[in-house]
């Protein structure tokens, strides 16, 4: 077989005749026998498709018709938004539109005790002197005990340089009672809070008494309020002889309140009068969440008060006096001032306070207008509620050579 091929092979080659061609390319026919040298380069060329005609469609009419026409338009499957429901009054609505526009925009003031609160606590500091311990004690949920040291100090009287006293408090959710003993000085104190009204009231009970009998008091008030108002009322034995007193104070507007305080002293027949108006500040640009410049004034002393500027007129003793308290960083940085003056002598004294809270401690500082200088340090040694706390105070005042030191420690809740 071999022979066979190249004899095949050499008779392609001496022949003379040409391969027909054709207009595309030229192919080389292989012998029949030989299908195993075929290729697909040796296969002719397939001619390219037709064009499509212009109008992308078919060679006829028709296509071409169809071809320039629109597209179809898009049917939008969203469904639009359901029309609002018809306005219908209901009694319900007439209730809740009526009590709306009952609600007044002035706020409750609080107590007019406590309208100068924050800032006497600013400016009045409990410095001492020696070492002061306070343990505490839970209970029950309710009731709870508390025992009071003071050791090494000499701001006791009679020459004293130690003190104990015991406490116990009790509080539910309608109020709360306190005793305080001392056995030293031979006293009892006592002060009972209940909820009167379902909360529309409250009555007050202080009762102070001593082996000498000298000083006892007893002293009953009550507290009534509203949406814009509060009101006390107090009747008692101070002194030696009855004492009737009465107090008001009023929201005028959003931003001020005024109210006075009248109290009758049998026992020097003494007729004590004041007057005292309070005007918030608008909250600054990035203080507060208060996005109208107006926050809402607390409710007593456990509230913090917004900024604010009182003034207290005492026509008995011909004081008056002027506050300012300003909330620097909300919950962190407080500062105020307080001065005091006589307007007919024109005696005066000013004193400035700062507080600063942070994350496990606090500091609070005073300085008076006589150079007199009162700090307290309080630290806490721990996160957890309940955690012992480590205070420092110190008073300097340099006009009488005075200087107190002293350290305490609260132990319990």
């Amino acid at each position: 077989p071999l022979l066979q091929i190249q004899q095949a092979l050499n008779s392609s080659h001496t022949n003379t005749k040409p391969p027909p061609t054709s207009d595309a390319t030229t192919t080389m026919n292989m012998p029949s026998f030989l299908p195993f040298f075929h290729t697909k380069c040796d296969s002719s060329v397939p001619q390219p498709p037709p064009l499509p005609p212009l109008g992308g469609g078919g060679g006829s009419s028709k296509s071409g018709e169809s071809a320039t026409k629109s597209p179809p338009e898009t049917i939008d499957t969203t469904s639009a938004p359901p029309p609002p429901p018809a306005t219908s009054t209901t009694p319900a609505d007439d209730d809740i539109s009526k009590a709306a526009a009952a609600v007044s925009s002035c706020p409750n003031p609080g107590p007019l005790e406590g309208a100068t609160w924050d800032v006497r606590r600013l400016t009045t500091l409990d410095t001492y002197d020696g070492v002061r311990v306070d343990i505490s004690k839970q209970l029950s949920p309710f009731f709870a005990v508390v025992h009071s040291f003071h050791l090494g100090t000499t701001m006791l009287p009679d020459g004293k340089n130690s003190s104990y006293g015991f406490t116990t408090q009790m509080n539910d959710e309608e109020g709360f009672m306190m005793a305080r003993v001392d056995p030293e000085r031979g006293t009892v104190d006592g002060r009972i809070h209940k909820a009167l009204l379902g909360g529309l009231a409250m009555a007050k009970l202080q009762v102070g008494a001593s082996s000498e009998g000298a000083n006892d008091q007893l002293l009953g008030e009550i507290d009534l309020g509203a949406q814009t108002w509060t009101a006390n009322l107090k009747y008692g034995s101070m002194g030696g002889g009855n004492v009737v007193g009465c107090n008001y104070f009023q929201s005028v507007s959003p931003r001020l309140a005024m109210g006075g305080e009248g109290m009758y002293i049998s026992a020097n027949g003494n007729m004590m009068s004041s007057y005292t108006a309070k005007y918030f500040l608008p909250t600054a640009a990035g203080e507060g969440d208060d996005k109208e410049g107006l926050s809402a004034p607390a409710a007593g002393p456990p509230g913090e008060p917004p900024s604010y500027l009182a003034a207290t007129y005492n026509a008995g003793q011909g004081m008056l006096s002027l506050n300012y308290k300003r909330a620097v960083t909300p919950s962190r940085v407080n500062m105020c001032a307080s001065l005091e003056c006589s307007p007919v002598t024109l005696e005066s004294q000013v004193v400035v306070g700062a507080e600063f809270n942070l994350t496990r401690s606090k500091m609070n500082l005073c300085v008076d207008g006589t150079g007199r200088i009162q700090s307290v340090l309080e630290a806490k040694l721990g996160r957890e509620p309940g955690s012992p706390a480590l205070n420092f105070a110190a008073e300097l005042d340099h006009g009488k050579s005075l200087m107190r030191f002293g350290y305490g420690l609260n132990i319990g809740s």
